[in-house]
């Protein structure tokens, strides 16, 4: 039987106790993503609500919002529950 220690928790299982919460998406590239985790499958393909979307560009970074996003699995690198670092100060 699973404890409630993260530690001890498949991968499927932490992004699953994420949904309806704020989540941190580490693209490969140069994109993150914070926004709220509606769902995801087997692929780690996601659905986000309110999207803020960071982009590293030649010019300088550059900040978008978006009301919904379908992420593609394939193109995340790291995922960070709770959402972006400056949220936790």
């Amino acid at each position: 039987m699973a404890s409630n220690n993260p530690s001890q928790l498949l991968p499927s299982e932490l992004i699953d106790r994420c949904i309806g919460s704020k989540i941190r998406v580490i693209m490969k590239g140069d994109k993150e993503l914070v926004g709220v985790l509606k769902g995801f499958d087997v692929y780690v393909n996601m659905v986000l609500e309110d999207v803020t979307e960071y982009e590293i560009t030649a010019e300088g970074s550059r900040v978008t919002k978006l009301d919904q996003i379908l992420l593609n699995g394939n193109n995340i690198a790291i995922l960070v529950p709770g959402g972006a670092p400056e949220d936790a100060e």
